[in-house]
Order: C-alpha cells, then structure tokens, then sequence
C-alpha cells in the first residue's frame, strides 16, 4: 500500500458520511470532478494545499484525512494502520 492509497480510502469515506457527490465535493474546493475521482482511486498523490482545500470541503482537518499514514524513522518508509 502507498500512502496515496490509504489517503484515497480516508478521502472517499470522509465525502461518503458527508452525503456528497464527487463533483459536490469538487465544486466545494475548486477542483474538477476527474480530480476527486483520481484522489479516490490513488491515481494520485495529493498536493498540501488540496489536502487543505479538501478538508475544508469537508469540515474536517487535513490530519483526519491522512490517518493511519506514519513515517518509519528507522526503517526510512511508510507504514501503515487500518
């Protein structure tokens, strides 16, 4: 898994409990539709500033989108929690 992967899964289920559609959600933060769709999917690693603007679309904080997301110091990699 990368890090976009399960960015993607927090992504998808933050605009599910909201009850938006993706274009909703792109509409909200200024950016198209195919955007959210790539997000969604992985297809994409997101910038600070979208992650930002998402969030906020979504009254939620940009770490709540990155949760289980963790930096191994000692191991130089990602890992990750469900």
């Amino acid at each position: 898994m990368e890090p976009r992967d399960r960015f993607a899964i927090n992504l998808r289920q933050a605009r599910q409990r909201k009850k938006i559609s993706q274009e909703e959600l792109g509409f909200r933060c200024d950016l198209h539709r195919t955007e959210i769709s790539l997000l969604e999917r992985g297809g994409r690693e997101p910038r600070l500033g979208t992650i930002v603007k998402l969030a906020s679309a979504l009254d939620c904080t940009p770490e709540e989108l990155c949760i289980g997301i963790r930096w191994n110091v000692r191991g130089g990699k990602f890992t990750f929690k469900k």
